[in-house]
């Protein structure tokens, strides 16, 4: 059941054995993609490719960082039921995935920064 709040976030009700089932597949499978990620790196590579497909746009060396950050992540949420960071992580390579993809934004981004910039004046917090 989903209660629906207008000050908060919405709440989802349910049975405990159901949600214990949850966390007990979710654990294992976590836990066997990670087996799996250490015997055959680049099988599981493939695999999470198939599915987020804006991985390659990823250079190599950061599909592998993914990959295993994604699977470090799912693997510690699965087992404490905190899937949020996983979420984040998700998130935040998915953007820089998408970073990746315009190669000019890439290539500006790597640097280098030429100075400092220009200066920028104390605002007066005397008249505040």
């Amino acid at each position: 059941m989903i209660l629906e709040r207008r000050d908060d976030e919405n709440l989802v009700l349910t049975r405990s054995d159901r949600f214990a089932a949850g966390q007990v597949g979710m654990t294992v499978a976590a836990h066997l993609l990670r087996t799996l990620a250490r015997r055959d790196l680049s099988l599981v590579e493939e695999l999470v490719a198939e599915e987020l497909a804006w991985l390659h746009w990823l250079p190599a060396t950061e599909r592998r960082q993914c990959v295993d950050d994604l699977l470090g992540h799912l693997a510690a949420g699965a087992e404490t039921g905190t899937l949020l960071p996983f979420a984040q992580a998700l998130a935040q390579w998915r953007s820089t995935a998408e970073v990746w993809s315009d190669h000019d934004l890439a290539r500006r981004l790597r640097g280098p920064f030429p100075g400092d910039g220009a200066g920028i004046e104390r605002p007066d917090v005397s008249s505040a």
